[in-house]
């Protein structure tokens, strides 16, 4: 749950001499159409504007720089006088309303280290967000984020592990829906328009003379074959192309000497599930395997013929059904209120120290595309973030994305060195069709706790976020889907 005052640091003031002002941000994390922030700090007459925070459209931040002291104050939430419930709260002359007290420079050290704070007071309260801030010798303040307890990790992840293993993939199947599938004889070039014009990056490909489910083609292969049209010493022509099946392409030499388990592209074999299959041993199967999707397919037969195909499950599914369930009993599984900057979690950009950390993977948008697919394989990571000088977020680029070339024959016309990555984005710009969102970016905050970072990721077509800072959206980590998985299993 965002708090309403998260951040706090100190600026010389422009009003009073000697005034220290405190800028405190102001989190309404409810949604609306339009909010407002009131206080004393206003007089209750004027209404301070809020803004959406960029990528969580139900999320309005504010940041005034207040005197230190004692305030109260409360949101007007599309012309309604509303509180934060999760927040502190008293009632008072203006009904009820949230209450901060922030702390001049010399109460900082006491404010944390004060024992004696009356329990349930507002200072308490504001304790617990100080608490986070530590002051150094050098005079900065940095935060104190709070451990991991071995025993709570063990005990949300046992918790956990019963929930996934109780459950089945019956409980995954939407009540109405859709499922495409491709015929492993229709040509490459058309495979991917449906890919592109569906909204989907992998479909399972069906055999007629197997009467089988054999494979699946997903937005890799289509990476791997722009990379080898791009390659002046291939023997895959546009013409090869146009006419080349899927099966074609699977069977050829090209293809086999670059395909790897690791990449998610047509594997040897089909990673398929059954219905009747517990929902762990589905989270396995997609983990172990590298893929993105794992085909729930129902069959009559020992051979795999007679084969039904009844969903594409995905980790986001996975993730919706524990949100889901443990929404109401959240503090079943105490890792879930930490905050993600303090948990072994996803990809940071590396601070000075420490060599040995992972880099994160960005680029500009005057990269090439070439260089864009290249670092997709070779990295072996499904989106890649697009930032400027600065290191803030623009925008990303997915696997997915590849599809877009598909549109009115685009890949004919454009050479991967020369286009870049802002010229490929902008291909894929228009609204996806069949009402899905053509949102891109999707972020998070390091303060943000697990359990909201988990249910951003369960919504439809979330597969990532990306950290960012607040207020400068400077990309400081990514998390994946797979990496909450692989953490809450251990």
């Amino acid at each position: 749950m965002f708090h309403s005052v998260m951040d706090y640091a100190r600026e010389s003031g422009s009003g009073v001499a000697g005034t220290v002002l405190i800028p405190a941000r102001f989190v309404w994390p409810y949604g609306g159409r339009s909010v407002y922030l009131s206080g004393s700090f206003t007089g209750w007459s004027e209404h301070w504007p809020m803004t959406p925070v960029e990528g969580c459209p139900t999320v309005f931040q504010t940041i005034c720089s207040l005197p230190p002291g004692y305030h109260q104050y409360k949101f007007i939430v599309d012309g309604d006088w509303r509180h934060d419930e999760h927040q502190p709260f008293v009632s008072g002359i203006y009904g009820t309303v949230n209450t901060v007290l922030l702390a001049r420079e010399a109460d900082y050290i006491s404010t944390i280290l004060s024992p004696q704070m009356p329990s349930g007071s507002s200072m308490d309260v504001d304790n617990e967000a100080f608490q986070r801030l530590v002051k150094v010798s050098d005079g900065t303040l940095h935060e104190a984020l709070p451990t991991i307890s071995q025993a709570d990790l063990e005990v949300s992840r046992q918790r956990l592990t019963l929930f996934l293993s109780t459950r089945t993939g019956y409980e995954l199947l939407p009540e109405s829906g859709k499922v495409i599938a491709l015929d492993v004889d229709l040509p490459v070039k058309q495979a991917f328009h449906i890919l592109h014009e569906q909204g989907i990056p992998v479909a399972p490909l069906w055999d007629f003379c197997k009467g089988q489910f054999v494979g699946v083609l997903s937005a890799l292969d289509f990476i791997l074959i722009m990379r080898e049209l791009g390659n002046h010493g291939s023997n895959l022509t546009e013409e090869e192309l146009e006419t080349h099946t899927i099966s074609a392409w699977k069977e050829a030499k090209l293809y086999l000497n670059r395909q790897t388990n690791e990449h998610g592209g047509v594997l040897p074999r089909l990673i398929q599930a059954g219905p009747d299959e517990n929902l762990k041993d589905i989270a396995s199967k997609i983990l172990q395997n590298g893929v993105a999707m794992v085909p729930i397919i129902h069959s009559s037969s020992e051979d795999g013929s007679c084969a039904q195909l009844l969903y594409l499950s995905s980790l986001s599914d996975l993730l919706k059904c524990i949100c889901r369930y443990f929404r109401h009993s959240s503090a079943s599984l105490p890792i879930l209120q930490l905050p993600i900057c303090a948990i072994p979690l996803g990809t940071w950009v590396p601070k000075i120290g420490e060599p040995n950390r992972r880099p994160l993977a960005m680029l500009r948008p005057s990269s090439s595309l070439n260089a864009a697919l290249n670092l997709l394989v070779q990295a072996q990571v499904s989106s890649i973030p697009i930032v400027d000088d600065n290191d803030s977020l623009l925008d990303v680029y997915s696997r997915s994305d590849i599809t877009a070339l598909a549109k009115d024959n685009v890949y004919k016309h454009i050479n991967l060195e020369e286009m870049t990555i802002h010229q490929a984005l902008q291909l894929g710009q228009e609204p996806y069709p069949h009402g899905f969102s053509s949102q891109r970016c999707y972020m998070c905050l390091r303060s943000d706790p697990l359990h909201k970072v988990m249910e951003r990721l369960a919504k439809p077509g979330v597969r990532r976020l990306v950290i960012v800072e607040a207020g400068s959206k400077r990309v400081e980590g990514i998390i994946s889907l797979s990496d909450i998985f692989n953490f809450l299993l251990g």
